[in-house]
């Protein structure tokens, strides 16, 4: 029989000993209570006071009937110990080779800890396969998205080298198009990375949310009422701590959202307070998400109408930067169908701050369209 190495070699020295020590123990200790016996009964002393070499004999076949028996438990312990150990450090160096969808065997779960932490093994290796499986995905559709404008870029570029097109002030105009939307794409992608990562820098200040959303409705509502969707405000004084750019950029989002999916009419931007909870929501009168789409519509990359989507512009992300820009502030991005239908799109935003500082409801405050 082969030794085990390492630790089941330890185990099986420790369990032979302890059977050596044990048999000793028991044996003197015997000879011991004997002896104190013998003290206070005379009588059962026998002719020869020392150890014979029955008694000799004794001892040894015990010690020779027990060794083999631990050797053996020792053995089948290391055996139980080992299996999953060892599956778990193959497993390691296997992924370690950059196999990712290496996984170790719990084996006899009886050993609780064991079994425990090879399953947190396991956790671990398919978290890792599954961010290794979203960072293809996302260099993929990365690469995908920066194709269209680089290619378009390239082939104007190039056709005004070779005289195909002419340098006016359309087609330049149509470049600087190009590059906006290379730029948008670049600094979505750096908001939702540096939110994942915990990396966003946010400037708090206590604001009055009503005020940010009525400056952002008076700079975009000309355009949006232009293109069919006038702007319809319901708001109340609210002072919350965040940071205004952001949240200015996160309702800027939901805004063209609703212009690029609605089908027309109205946009809704409403703002108040419910239980120490601040409530941003737009929603619009469009045919609003599928139960598949809803499910999965906050993920990047992720359109609903793809035709209006290109013929609008967008790559996919604005709603993933929301979320993250939400849930930087420690707060929650919810969709539901809009009460007249369409969709809403709801901020929900925590605060902790005392009701008479959080919020200052004007009942006096008209639903009014900008």
């Amino acid at each position: 029989m082969k030794l085990p190495v390492g630790l089941g070699r330890q185990i099986l020295l420790a369990m032979s000993a302890i059977t050596v020590v044990a048999g000793l123990i028991v044996f003197f200790g015997t000879y011991l209570a004997y002896t104190v016996m013998i003290a206070f009964y005379p009588r059962l002393e026998s002719d020869d006071g020392g150890l014979t070499l029955t008694d000799l004999a004794i001892l040894g076949a015990a010690i020779l009937v027990t060794l083999p028996i631990a050797v053996f438990v020792a053995l089948r312990l290391a055996r139980r110990i080992l299996e999953p150990l060892e599956t778990l450090a193959l497993s390691a160096r296997r992924i370690a080779d950059g196999d990712l969808s290496a996984r170790a065997e719990p084996g006899d779960r009886s050993l609780g800890e064991t079994a425990e932490l090879v399953d947190d093994f396991n956790t671990m290796a398919q978290r890792l396969q599954d961010m290794a499986a979203d960072m293809a995905l996302w260099n993929a559709t990365i690469a995908h998205e920066l194709r269209t404008p680089l290619t378009i870029l390239k082939g104007r570029l190039q056709g005004m080298i070779d005289g195909v097109f002419e340098p006016d002030e359309r087609s330049l105009r149509g470049l600087v198009l190009q590059v906006d939307s290379l730029a948008r794409l670049v600094e979505d992608l750096r908001t939702v990375t540096l939110a994942d990562s915990g990396h966003l820098d946010l400037h708090r200040e206590d604001v009055n949310l009503a005020v940010v959303v009525a400056e952002l409705a008076e700079f975009a509502g000309p355009d949006l009422a232009a293109a069919g969707f006038p702007v319809r405000l319901d708001l109340h004084d609210v002072i919350v701590r965040v940071d205004a750019t952001r949240i200015r950029q996160a309702l800027l989002a939901l805004v063209t959202n609703a212009r690029r999916h609605g089908a027309g009419g109205a946009i809704t931007i409403s703002l108040g307070v419910s239980e120490r909870t601040v409530l941003l929501g737009v929603a619009d009168h469009g045919p609003g998400l599928t139960p598949e789409l809803a499910a999965r519509v906050f993920d990047p990359f992720v359109r609903g109408d793809l035709e209006r989507s290109r013929e609008v512009g967008g790559n996919g992300l604005g709603l993933s930067v929301v979320r993250a820009i939400v849930e930087a502030h420690g707060g929650t991005l919810r969709y539901r169908p809009a009460p007249g239908g369409g969709a809403l799109f709801e901020i929900a935003l925590t605060t902790s701050g005392p009701p008479d500082r959080v919020a200052r409801r004007d009942a006096a405050s008209p639903v009014r369209t900008v």
